[in-house]
């Protein structure tokens, strides 16, 4: 991996998942990491993981959703470990159902979470690296490539940060601004997402496909081995921090001429 030293990294959704393994993985590379998350005791953790390896790392509290908190958390970061130069929009979730039974509640707290907390995370970004320089990369998913049965406010957020990104990366080149903008697509990752935030997924499918992906542990439980063994080529779910290591690469000035493109991690799922 390319050196990440006298680097300053946000990271967003950091108490789990991808997000603490971005955090860690930047952090052996030498970037200073905030790691942030409504999960307090989370991010707390993950901030310990990586102090306790001998990095430097501090933890916050963030509502992505909420406009102030991102001005609240750059001042933060300028504070605690100096101005950023690195941004992971990952914090994200995942609500599923059927389209005609899918309320507009859960599709604005969707959008709200996935896609407006991308917009707010790269325009506070941008503000801050635009002299300085730095690299924003921007959560998405295979479901913001294709679509899904009972999965269509998910895919709408994050076809959203797809294209968002691409737009994002295109005016900051044609600004003169050294920053480059990327987004990542992982597809079936073996996180907690599958076990806590897809719900109501299976809603609506027949009993035979639902009984087929080998549903565990209650009826909004997805087994994320289950499902890769039936829909990946590699036959398995990913690692986090298999998706972390092209985070951390697209942090790098290793990819110093990459920017507004979707990099997916799948296994070859979308092949």
């Amino acid at each position: 991996m390319a050196s990440l030293e006298g680097r300053v990294a946000i990271v967003t959704g950091a108490a789990s998942g991808i997000g603490r393994a971005a955090a860690v993985s930047l952090a052996a590379e030498g970037a200073s990491v905030l790691a942030t998350d409504l999960d307090e005791a989370g991010a707390k953790d993950t901030a310990t993981l990586i102090t306790g390896s001998g990095g430097t790392a501090h933890a916050a509290v963030q509502d992505v959703t909420d406009e102030a908190r991102w001005d609240a958390i750059m001042g933060l970061c300028r504070t605690e470990l100096g101005a950023a130069s690195i941004l992971v929009n990952n914090a994200g979730i995942a609500i599923g159902g059927a389209i005609m039974e899918f309320s507009l509640a859960d599709w604005k707290k969707q959008m709200s979470v996935n896609l407006d907390s991308v917009f707010l995370g790269t325009r506070a970004a941008m503000r801050e690296m635009q002299k300085t320089g730095g690299s924003i990369i921007n959560i998405s998913s295979v479901a913001g490539l294709r679509g899904s049965a009972n999965l269509g406010a998910y895919c709408a957020s994050k076809g959203g940060v797809r294209l968002f990104t691409k737009a994002a990366a295109v005016e900051c080149a044609r600004l003169g601004l050294p920053i480059r903008v990327n987004s990542v697509h992982p597809g079936i990752i073996d996180t907690p997402i599958w076990q806590k935030s897809i719900t109501g997924m299976m809603d609506g499918l027949p009993a035979e496909q639902v009984e087929a992906m080998q549903l565990q542990a209650g009826a909004n439980a997805i087994s994320a081995e289950a499902i890769a063994l039936a829909s990946t080529p590699m036959g398995r779910a990913g690692r986090p921090d298999e998706v972390a290591n092209l985070i951390v690469f697209l942090a790098s000035d290793a990819s110093s001429y990459i920017t507004g493109q979707e990099h997916v991690v799948d296994g070859a799922m979308m092949a």
